[in-house]
């Protein structure tokens, strides 16, 4: 089952095809995770830029991009070891095994310190994951 009708072919079509009020939130945590992790790689899996060191850590998807036929409000910034890092309140499990996130719907809710803190702890388990 296909779950996207469209594919972009780089970033920059991804941030152009945006409203611009996820726009902003994109581009402060592109921004926040390059900062963080000066080392990270972008890529685009599932039409969404998935940041990476050994194996993928964390992404941003904008409500925009659907999932099926589905699109919703806010950006979802997800750390892929999120079942790893420390407990916390600010990320939300639901109903998934590994992946946690978080939902901005305005660049106020971009939490920069905790974001910062999570991104150099799951670069520390990505190290240590392969390390195994």
């Amino acid at each position: 089952m296909k779950f996207q009708t469209f594919k972009f072919r780089s970033v920059q079509e991804f941030l152009d095809y945006l409203p611009s009020e996820q726009l902003d939130i994109v581009i402060q945590l592109r921004d926040l995770i390059f900062e963080t992790l000066p080392n990270v790689k972008e890529t685009l899996a599932y039409n969404v830029p998935f940041y990476r060191l050994q194996k993928r850590i964390a992404f941003i998807w904008p409500g925009a991009i659907p999932w099926g036929k589905h699109t919703k409000p806010g950006v979802e910034l997800g750390f892929t070891l999120g079942y790893l890092l420390p407990e916390n309140k600010y990320l939300n499990k639901g109903n998934r095994k590994e992946v946690h996130i978080k939902t901005m719907y305005t660049v106020k809710d971009i939490e920069v310190a905790t974001i910062r803190q999570l991104l150099l702890q799951s670069a520390e388990l990505d190290q240590l994951k392969n390390n195994i």
